[in-house]
């Protein structure tokens, strides 16, 4: 049997920004965006609103990396605090990464990351995942949705499409 393969929600779940997530094959992590939430009107004082990056802390030693799907500030917006903590690179299309560099060059942290542009259909392995990336229409361009090929599925046909 293969290993297994888990998913770690940081943020993003049931709520408009904060889109992080942790894929682990292998023992190693990939995160899926790194993005903030604005505060809303409950929220008095309070500026931004980050994923609970704890997590993340305490196993920095297997992070490969960050997938960025876009460039909104709730899918990348929080890098610019988490790489104060950690240093990995990002894949993205190269509009995405420009945006994303913005804001990491302004908070002094760009030497803390590579950035690694991928291109529409792209499929990249990156350390134990071999990641697709399909680009997609959005209100921002150059987004991709992504294709993870892992121990456990290989396929990204629909279920009600594949044969019995």
């Amino acid at each position: 049997m293969s290993a297994a393969v888990r998913v770690t929600f940081l943020g993003g779940l049931g709520e408009i920004g904060r889109n992080c997530a942790a894929v682990e094959v292998e023992g190693r992590l990939l995160l899926l965006d790194c993005g903030l939430m604005f505060p809303t009107t409950e929220m008095p004082g309070v500026d931004l609103v980050l994923p609970d990056f704890s997590w993340l802390l305490k196993n920095r030693d297997r992070i490969e990396g960050a997938v960025l799907t876009h460039g909104h500030e709730d899918h990348v917006g929080a890098l610019q605090f988490l790489l104060r903590e950690l240093s990995f690179p990002l894949f993205g299309s190269a509009l995405t990464l420009g945006l994303a560099r913005g804001r990491i060059e302004e908070a002094g942290l760009l030497g803390r990351t590579k950035l690694v542009p991928v291109v529409d259909g792209e499929r990249r392995r990156i350390g134990p995942f071999d990641v697709e990336f399909i680009p997609v229409t959005h209100s921002v361009p150059h987004g991709f949705a992504t294709c993870f090929r892992t121990p456990r599925a290989t396929s990204s046909t629909p279920a009600t499409s594949r044969s019995t």
